[in-house]
């Protein structure tokens, strides 16, 4: 069978001109919000011609979602970076460390509230949303179970995304009512993500040897 090609990665130079527009459009998103972004606006933080823009994003939602993506991949990073095993007596210590590195995120990036947790009605931001939050899950999943023994879960559900789905609500509703995440609305969002994770797993899962 014929070998099919590999997509090939953006070469030094497309790809430092790419993390120059979304910088300039994390900026805009900052600043203005999601209604303010436009491609001229973006070339001309940027210092470029608009034409570079649409060379990499051919309309705002392309950018948006481009945005999206960038915002998730900090997120799948946090999933990736060590957690101290020996510091792990029961499930709920992982959990807790996870959101508390999530909501740090949320605060330190505009364009993470922006794009996720403010109400901007871009279908194709949620749908991009939706698709790196079931990544996301996975990663959470595998995470947890390098450091815990997991019971079975149900193929039809699922479970860490829909528990990561169920906290950004929570802080979402912070964002609108106080144009941030609230200490008191962090412990509520952190909560509920326990909560229905709480549904799946035991009180007490067996912790592996190592990690």
């Amino acid at each position: 069978m014929p070998r099919t090609a590999s997509p090939r990665k953006p070469r030094a130079a497309s790809q430092a001109r790419i993390a120059s527009i979304l910088q300039a459009a994390r900026e805009m998103l900052a600043s203005d919000g999601v209604a303010g972004l436009s491609i001229y606006g973006v070339a001309e933080r940027a210092g470029i011609p608009p034409s570079s823009v649409y060379h990499f994003f051919a309309s705002v939602p392309a950018l948006l979602q481009g945005l999206t993506a960038d915002v998730h991949e900090a997120f799948r990073a946090c999933l990736q970076a060590p957690f101290e095993h020996a510091s792990l007596a029961t499930w709920r210590d992982l959990s807790r460390q996870v959101e508390q590195r999530m909501l740090a995120i949320y605060r330190n990036d505009a364009a993470a509230r922006q794009l996720i947790l403010a109400q901007h009605g871009l279908a194709e931001v949620a749908q991009a949303d939706r698709q790196h939050d079931l990544e996301l899950g996975a990663a959470m999943e595998q995470l947890f179970a390098r450091h815990f023994e997991l019971p079975s879960l149900p193929q039809e559900v699922d479970v860490f995304a829909l528990a990561m789905e169920l906290g950004d609500r929570v802080y979402a509703r912070s964002v609108q009512l106080h144009g941030e995440i609230t200490p008191r609305l962090a412990e509520e969002g952190m909560r509920v993500f326990d909560a229905y994770l709480g549904l799946y797993l035991p009180v007490y899962m067996a912790k592996r040897p190592q990690a």
